[in-house]
């Protein structure tokens, strides 16, 4: 078995009005996770009026655990912040990926991050067995 080294990521970013756009080329791996985390997360926390991140993947040559947590965590943040994620271009690596972790809807469609940020959460009490035999 041959082991390649790891290719570096290298990212583009782009903003316009209300949008933000990342263009992915090399390895989203441990090795790089966190640098496409840190740029959307800078992007978000910088950026006011922000509508969408897309981020463009069809230079991905690799995708390992890491990188799928890192785009977890991005479609978190951006849920939170009622900004809408486009995973787009995606190769064959991370599409198998998405489908075998059960991850591809969470990631994939973008509305659901624009009704986080508008649903409302409601609280109600739960009734519990009392503690006290019947009858007393």
């Amino acid at each position: 078995m041959t082991l390649h080294p790891p290719m570096p990521l290298r990212l583009t970013h782009l903003e316009g009005p209300g949008a933000a756009r990342f263009e992915l080329h090399g390895d989203l791996d441990h090795y790089w996770a966190d640098l496409l985390l840190e740029a959307v997360e800078t992007v978000l926390s910088d950026y006011g009026g922000l509508r969408d991140v897309h981020l463009q993947c069809a230079g991905l040559t690799a995708v390992d655990s890491s990188g799928l947590s890192a785009l977890l965590m991005i479609r978190r943040r951006t849920g939170a912040a009622g900004v809408r994620l486009h995973i787009q271009e995606r190769p064959l690596c991370l599409e198998r990926l998405l489908e075998l972790t059960g991850t591809i809807e969470y990631l994939t469609t973008p509305e659901a991050g624009a009704r986080e940020q508008r649903s409302a959460v409601t609280e109600a009490p739960i009734s519990g067995r009392s503690n006290t035999p019947e009858g007393l």
